[in-house]
């Protein structure tokens, strides 16, 4: 098994990875398909585009912008090359002109209001993430069809992949690694064997497909991108877009603990509101559908970043030179959990979401403060332990009540969990593996109403005025 830290963290937009950059990503991947079908007999060309949104896409997809990302897959953007003003006015053009036009490919009729179909039946097999695409002919007759699910995180597939993944692991999945861990228990017994950190053996098994270089230049970018996340959104005011009213807190929350340094006004647990200023800062850029990285999804996006910034500003003995080993870490962490359970929310809940991401974040943090394989194993249990079947309701599809908020708490207990393992030897009851497993079984029991649809938990309990 082997994920890349770049499969884990992917810079791209918000306000959510399987609703936003998974079917921007699936409408990319049609447009290919397309491509590669040409030339078609004239009688059979396409002339038009048909894409189906099932189960939490349709239910929750308004106010994810899921038709908006899939229009601008169409279009030609990917979520990783959005230039949001430009972005905006193709938006504009497509409303009017309803014709996308696909590099490679004839114009096709597309109206965003018709052709986008929010199907709100029984989900698709595969996943609760399902969306159609559909190439029609100048008679309606579908020439090409495709099945695609946003599997959480930005992950893309089609039917064929989700019930046959080894017939299409790729070439690079497929190179042999050094240390090719599926499960905590045998991620430790290879540390122990070759007295490597979990960081030295992610980076080895990185090293087989890039350069030292190359690996170096793609974690500092992330980690600029994640930074750079938090810095806009500790100067940002007003409302978030949606109709929730919901207004940016993480300015003035930042204000009154900058006004507090230095005083004697400062309570013990003023860390605390560092940690969730920084994480809220990063969500409500996320729901403002800004740039932000998937850490491993964008409903949790927050909690690595602010757990790093937290290490950086707050932590004695800090190393900036240290934030790519926090990094890998978190990676092999956030790699194990998606392997083995899940990091969707549609598929787990939010303990799949924040649960995943709080483990991630006490690991690296656990490795840079000096702890032990054992010891970062432990704090990944301890924090994704205490997420255990927490529900994910947003309320009215948004990624903002409570998400904005739960991000801030998963970053405190990243800490606490962090802090819990050093104190310890790295012996602890509850193994990883077993936790992750809880956690599967949790979200496969879990009704679909709390699981990323909205219809029920917080999200059918708001306030009558």
């Amino acid at each position: 098994m082997f994920l890349s830290v770049f499969d884990m963290f992917k810079i791209g937009i918000g306000p959510s990875s399987s609703h936003t950059m998974g079917p921007m990503t699936a409408a990319v991947r049609f447009v290919e398909m397309l491509r590669g079908s040409m030339p078609f007999p004239s009688a059979t060309a396409p002339v038009r585009v048909r894409v189906t949104l099932h189960g939490s896409l349709a239910f929750t997809g308004k106010g994810h912008a899921t038709d908006r990302a899939v229009a601008l897959g169409l279009i030609g953007y990917t979520p990783a090359g959005i230039v949001p003003g430009e972005a905006d006015l193709k938006l504009a053009a497509l409303a009017v002109e309803k014709i996308v036009r696909p590099a490679g490919l004839p114009a096709l009729s597309f109206d965003p209001v018709s052709d986008i179909v929010f199907d709100y039946g029984a989900s698709l097999p595969g996943h609760s993430n399902g969306l159609i695409f559909e190439a029609l002919d100048a008679q309606g007759r579908s020439v090409l069809r495709e099945v695609f699910y946003s599997i959480g995180g930005g992950f893309v597939v089609t039917a064929a992949e989700l019930s046959n993944p080894k017939s299409v692991v790729s070439e690079t999945k497929a190179i042999a690694r050094p240390y090719p861990f599926d499960s905590a228990a045998a991620m430790l017994a290879m540390a122990r064997d070759s007295r490597k950190s979990i960081a030295e053996m992610k980076r080895e098994n990185e090293l087989r497909t890039m350069s030292a270089s190359e690996l170096q230049a793609g974690l500092d970018l992330i980690w600029a991108a994640m930074n750079g996340c938090i810095d806009r959104g500790l100067l940002q005011t007003g409302e978030l877009p949606g109709g929730l009213h919901v207004k940016r807190r993480a300015r003035s929350i930042r204000e009154q603990l900058e006004k507090e340094k230095g005083t004697n006004r400062a309570q013990p647990h003023v860390t605390s509101d560092w940690l969730s200023v920084y994480a809220m800062a990063v969500n409500e850029e996320n729901a403002a559908g800004g740039k932000v990285v998937t850490a491993p999804t964008n409903g949790a996006a927050g909690v690595v970043p602010a757990v790093i910034r937290y290490y950086l500003d707050h932590c004695i003995g800090a190393e900036a030179s240290r934030i790519s080993e926090f990094l890998l870490t978190a990676a092999a962490i956030g790699g194990l959990i998606k392997h083995n359970a899940s990091i969707s929310g549609a598929e787990a809940g939010c303990q799949g979401e924040v649960g995943s991401a709080a483990a991630m974040a006490a690991a690296g943090l656990c490795a840079v403060l000096g702890g032990t394989p054992a010891q970062v194993e432990n704090a990944a249990e301890i924090a994704l332990e205490h997420h255990l079947g927490m529900t994910c309701d947003p309320a009215a599809g948004l990624v903002q009540v409570p998400c904005i908020e739960r991000n801030g708490i998963g970053a405190i207990k990243a800490v606490a969990a962090a802090s819990l393992a050093l104190r310890g030897d790295g012996s602890h009851f509850m193994p990883l593996d077993n936790c992750i497993e809880a956690m599967r079984q949790t979200g496969e029991e879990m009704n679909t109403k709390f699981k990323e649809t909205s219809l029920g938990g917080l999200a059918v309990n708001l306030p009558e005025c």
